[in-house]
């Protein structure tokens, strides 16, 4: 039986992309941050949440993959388990 090819693999543009959003949005907040008038602590009070806002996604982003990759393993297993099944108990035997 022929294993199936896997084509998820992302583009270096894609990545590039990606990065440099990713780069640009994290810096265009934090100068906002640090030349917004108003006080030290209000300026504080928005970088910690802006770093548990940006943390927070991270987190949730692997979960989903993981999430993601397990349920592709458990649909794996279980299509070699219904195929070994077939294979074992086959009528033309």
């Amino acid at each position: 039986m022929q294993k199936p090819v896997d084509f998820r693999k992302d583009t270096n543009a894609w990545i590039v992309q990606v990065w440099a959003a990713f780069l640009i949005s994290v810096s265009a907040t934090g100068i906002g941050i640090v030349y917004m008038p108003v006080d030290a602590w209000a300026k504080g009070f928005l970088g910690i949440g802006f770093v548990f806002s940006l943390s927070s996604s991270f987190t949730l982003a692997k979960t989903v993959r993981d999430n993601q990759e397990a349920s592709r393993l458990i649909a794996k297993i279980e299509e070699a388990r219904v195929e070994k099944i077939l294979a074992e108990h086959s009528p033309l035997k």
